[in-house]
């Protein structure tokens, strides 16, 4: 795979440099890319572009990931070469690209930082200093009690809490999807607390539930802020952000009830591999469970 493979690299990259304009630093990208795939054909034996089929695309990102490239590196080289032969096909070198409908492996997915219990118990059982830290006391008992995003805090309405049931309703979810969602007992009586001297804050018509001291809507921003400082003025270590609460509701009810249904429902998840991003189950339970469960994993007593 010599002459005819330089010369059709070269009229690609000129095509991208000249063309497309695409920066010095892209094309460098794609020659680098490139020259992977002309290796691999080499060491195959493949004489031509034309020779190259689905098959050997397939194998040529599976060589390179078994080399250690990662998820990013291997969709990247990939879509160098999907260029690359859908450029042949342009020019008619190719009667079609056999890198159409190849996917890279996907990386794994990184589980989301969250608090263990004593942790959480840190952040939720400080003694509120003034009025403000008694409604984000409200706030953080409210994120971890229903596992709510912090966009859903903040588009909160007063009509959307009910004290007496015990229950809050999100309307402004992802994906514009409501849902009814329980609050426990301590998220109960911190929201009264905050309820109780809210007014003393109001000086308008505001009907969202988490206003500042000017009066208005809270945003997602001040809800971060709020919440480093309280870490701060704790002496809490380590990286603290309110959708690690969100993630520590979701691992704690996970661990506790082993029902990823119901809590993909609290979450409220259109898809159960997203709530299983959540779960942190060891190993040991799953074999325990797969010991006393299983008719032929019992191991017979002996005689």
């Amino acid at each position: 795979m010599e002459k005819i493979a330089v010369d059709a690299c070269q009229q690609f990259l000129d095509s991208i440099r000249i063309e497309r304009q695409l920066s010095e630093h892209t094309v460098k990208g794609y020659t680098r890319d490139l020259a992977q795939l002309q290796t691999y054909c080499n060491k195959q034996s493949i004489q031509d572009w034309p020779k190259v089929d689905g098959h050997d695309i397939r194998r040529f990102i599976a060589e390179r990931h078994r080399k250690g490239l990662g998820s990013s590196s291997l969709q990247r080289e990939l879509s160098a070469c999907r260029s690359f032969f859908n450029f042949l096909v342009k020019v008619r070198y190719l009667p079609h690209n056999p890198a159409v409908g190849i996917r890279a492996p996907k990386a794994a997915k990184k589980l989301p930082r969250t608090l263990d219990v004593d942790q959480v118990c840190a952040v939720l059982d400080a003694t509120p200093r003034d009025e403000l830290e008694a409604r984000d006391l409200a706030m953080w008992e409210m994120l971890y009690s229903s596992g709510l995003r912090v966009s859903e805090l903040v588009g909160l309405d007063l009509l959307h809490v009910n004290t007496a049931e015990r229950s809050v309703h999100v309307v402004s979810g992802k994906g514009k999807k409501s849902r009814l969602l329980p609050l426990g007992k301590q998220a109960v009586k911190a929201l009264k607390d905050w309820l109780g001297i809210r007014s003393n804050f109001v000086n308008s018509e505001e009907i969202a539930l988490f206003i500042g001291k000017t009066g208005n809507r809270l945003t997602t921003r001040n809800v971060q802020s709020r919440l480093e400082r309280w870490r701060k003025s704790r002496g809490i270590q380590g990286r603290l952000h309110p959708h690690m609460l969100r993630h520590s509701f979701a691992s704690h009810m996970l661990e506790s009830s082993r029902d990823l249904r119901a809590v993909q429902e609290l979450l409220g998840h259109s898809n159960i591999s997203t709530t299983q991003v959540y779960t942190h189950l060891d190993f040991q339970h799953l074999a325990s469970v797969y010991d006393e469960a299983h008719p032929r994993a019992k191991r017979k007593k002996e005689s």
